[in-house]
């Protein structure tokens, strides 16, 4: 019998853009909901072992807590610091305990910051965060019913599907990664982290270009769209004598961008840029380039394997697993 990991981020859904934008709030109380729900589909589907990442707010521990006696959960021993690093701890701890596939709750923030702790991470990712990319808008009982076959160990050979990232390497610095965007801006401090303020932006590669999302990858998507599945990337390069299109960089908020010029990549390209300015990864600024300074950015699909919910109960159907 396979393990599920559980990982529920309280500071998803609650930065800054609900002041100067219009996003929606997702509280934790909704978050507790979402993983009762996705108990009761991950025992439906036949997993009843659950490791978890125990937050500082309880969100997760006190889900697992109120299902009752009839699953076996265990926390991780991850750090808890209230920062991104408790998630970069708790996903590789989650790797050491071998889980089958690992729930998270967060948006693109909260999965890189896993995908640090976990590059190749088996993900089922579920939106409550602000830019939500990368993550789906699963229903948490469907969601955890496909996660619970998988730990089970249904025999659905389309279960996963390996994502795209973006290697960063930064001179004379530790490695980044991004999941869906990397954007360098010429702002010099990563200050409140969102990017609102696109008279700033420099140039950005983006793992995806999404016409109907929200974020800078579709800044891209309305010029030039690129698909998960697609084997090349965008690269777009801002600034005047080129094209100007009105996007939805934040929820709530269209704001005219100015490019000068976009170009398809293929995967296993290198693009560069230099500071002075700050790298925003996934829609949030983080790190500060120094004047001179070079980063390189490479498109590959080395990135996590995210389930494919339809593909997984589909297959369950086949076989008749829920049939009495």
């Amino acid at each position: 019998m396979g393990r599920i990991g559980l990982l529920a981020n309280p500071a998803s859904g609650k930065d800054v853009r609900r002041l100067v934008a219009r996003a929606s709030v997702f509280d934790n109380q909704e978050k507790r909901a979402i993983i009762r729900r996705v108990l009761v589909g991950a025992v439906a589907g036949g997993c009843s072992e659950f490791v978890f990442h125990d937050d500082a707010h309880g969100i997760t521990r006190q889900a697992l807590e109120e299902y009752g006696s009839d699953i076996t959960i265990q926390p991780v021993d991850s750090t808890q610091m209230g920062t991104a690093l408790d998630t970069i701890s708790a996903a590789r701890a989650m790797k050491d305990e071998g889980c089958d596939v690992v729930i998270t709750l967060g948006g693109d923030g909260t999965n890189r910051a896993f995908c640090l702790g976990w590059l190749d991470a088996p993900l089922l990712p579920i939106s409550t965060g602000t830019n939500n990319v990368f993550p789906n808008l699963y229903e948490a009982t469907i969601a955890g019913a496909a996660a619970g076959l998988i730990a089970s160990g249904i025999p659905c050979a389309d279960a996963f599907r390996q994502q795209k990232c973006i290697d960063v390497e930064i001179e004379d610095e530790r490695e980044d990664l991004a999941l869906i965007d990397a954007l360098l801006s010429s702002e010099r401090f990563v200050g409140a982290r969102a990017l609102l303020k696109p008279q700033h932006f420099r140039s950005a590669l983006l793992t995806r270009a999404e016409p109907a999302a929200v974020g800078i990858t579709s800044i891209g998507g309305l010029l030039h769209p690129v698909d998960a599945a697609s084997s090349e990337g965008l690269w777009l390069e801002f600034g005047d004598g080129g094209e100007t299109v009105n996007a939805p960089i934040a929820p709530g908020l269209y704001q005219p961008i100015s490019v000068r010029a976009h170009q398809a990549l293929e995967l296993e390209q290198t693009v560069r840029c230099e500071g002075p300015g700050t790298l925003a990864f996934d829609g949030e600024r983080e790190r500060t380039l120094k004047p001179g300074q070079e980063a390189r950015l490479t498109l590959s699909r080395r990135g996590p394997r995210v389930v494919d919910v339809e593909n997984v109960l589909r297959t369950a159907a086949e076989i008749g697993t829920f049939k009495r």
